[in-house]
């Protein structure tokens, strides 16, 4: 029996992953060149050459293991096969599995996300009781899918945690919430709705939480300007971090 931490193993289990051949890199779309919105020099580091490249979409296959990365069938399979027994529409919601440094998440259309959820609750042999807090993610380079809403569960019967995780576009920002489902999810998909904007249908007050009611945009957006806004400080305006300074 190892005597490292589950955290090592999955860890390690990662570094193992095969690494994507240079000329499989070169092949996916340029996202953007540089960091920090630098026009001239390609970012303010001094380092003109950073190119990031869209990779693509990660898919696990099985056996997918467990937390200690094992490349045997474990616990993360069992949770696979028990929802997919549990829940008809299996194949049809669940449109990607991902296993990663120990965590597992399932991709789930947003038109079943709830009904998903309701079987993680419910069904006995998965018992996921508590949803431990919803976060919002935004990645302006997926055409169609650039807000991800992500659902934490954990399962106080089983002692184990898994990810849902569903996307909506600009578009059309609109993922069912799950607060008839978990209580607990009220206030963070607020905060989720505050910050990046993603609309929880059938939410019983969705209004912000953090920034005031008034407030224009959602600053945890990737596209939202770097710095914020002006902020006055006895009489001084003094302008966001990124107006501060030239690196022309």
């Amino acid at each position: 029996m190892s005597s490292q931490h589950p955290e090592q193993q999955a860890e390690q289990a990662a570094d193992r992953l095969p690494a994507h051949a240079e000329e499989d890199r070169r092949e996916q779309p340029v996202v953007r060149k540089g960091m920090f919105g630098a026009k001239t020099t390609g970012d303010t580091s001094g380092y003109g050459g950073l190119v990031i490249r869209q990779g693509p979409k990660v898919s696990a296959s099985r056996p997918y293991g467990g937390p200690g990365g094992t490349a045997e069938p474990g616990e993360f399979d069992v949770i696979a096969d028990e929802l997919e027994r549990a829940y008809p529409d299996f194949g049809d919601a669940i449109e990607r599995v991902v296993v990663d440094r120990g965590e597992l998440t399932f991709y789930v259309k947003r038109e079943h996300l709830r009904e998903v959820a309701k079987t993680m609750r419910d069904e006995p042999s998965l018992r996921f009781e508590l949803c431990s807090g919803v976060s919002g993610v935004h990645y302006p380079q997926e055409e169609g899918a650039e807000l991800h809403s992500v659902t934490h569960l954990l399962s106080i019967t089983h002692n184990r945690r898994v990810r849902l995780e569903t996307t909506c576009p600009d578009a059309d920002p609109h993922v069912p919430s799950l607060v008839p489902v978990y209580p607990t999810s009220d206030w963070h998909e607020r905060e989720a709705y505050d910050f990046f904007g993603i609309v929880y249908d059938g939410h019983p007050a969705l209004t912000r939480i953090e920034m005031p009611d008034d407030w224009v945009g959602h600053p945890q957006r990737k596209d939202y300007p770097l710095g914020g806004i002006p902020v006055e400080y006895r009489g001084a305006e003094i302008p966001p971090p990124d107006e501060r300074r030239s690196y022309v």
